[in-house]
């Protein structure tokens, strides 16, 4: 376990740190130890303990900002699924032409539909735009929802991105502070 969890005087996560910064706060007394749970940091002529929880001596604002929207972020955001008939990707689903031919849907077949259609007006954010299997979206053409007689099975919202992310092995002392 190379880094170290850094809280805001709330106890809020803020990040996972190196080591190497830890240590810099520590020194310059701008951090506390939340926890007794160590690492040890190694140098030439001596080995530090430090600790893996750090809580910041002095608030910091931290404003949040939203995800920018990408039509890629808006795929993943949905899952590959549509918002209309919740198809998904990987999923069979019955060709246009023939019903006996199924074949498996690839997270290239899916589209970008915006609910308010571009033709009038409507921009690309995150609550007007959705995942969409080309079917749907052809059906759909260039009318609202509501015009064209479909029912979103979501709402699309602005994803969240005040979150933290830690991965592999994380440290007990750590699991307090993140949910997990």
């Amino acid at each position: 376990m190379a880094a170290i969890l850094l809280l805001n005087a709330t106890y809020e996560p803020l990040a996972v740190i190196p080591k190497k910064r830890a240590l810099s706060l520590l020194l310059r007394e701008a951090v506390d130890a939340v926890t007794d749970e160590v690492v040890a940091l190694a140098g030439i002529t001596e080995t530090r303990p430090i600790p893996t929880v750090l809580r910041l001596r002095r608030y910091v604002n931290v404003p949040k900002r939203g995800a920018r929207w990408s039509r890629q972020g808006v795929l993943r955001r949905d899952g590959y699924t549509c918002v209309y008939c919740g198809v998904r990707a990987g999923e069979k689903r019955h060709g246009p032409k023939s019903p006996r031919v199924r074949r498996v849907l690839h997270p290239n077949d899916f589209t970008i539909d915006h609910l308010l259609p571009k033709s009038r007006g409507g921009r690309n954010t995150w609550v007007n735009t959705a995942c969409a299997c080309a079917d749907c979206n052809g059906r759909k053409n260039d009318r609202t929802p509501h015009e064209a007689g479909m029912t979103l099975r979501w709402e699309p919202k602005t994803p969240r991105v005040d979150y933290l992310v830690a991965s592999g092995n994380v440290p007990e002392a750590w699991k307090f502070y993140l949910e997990i």
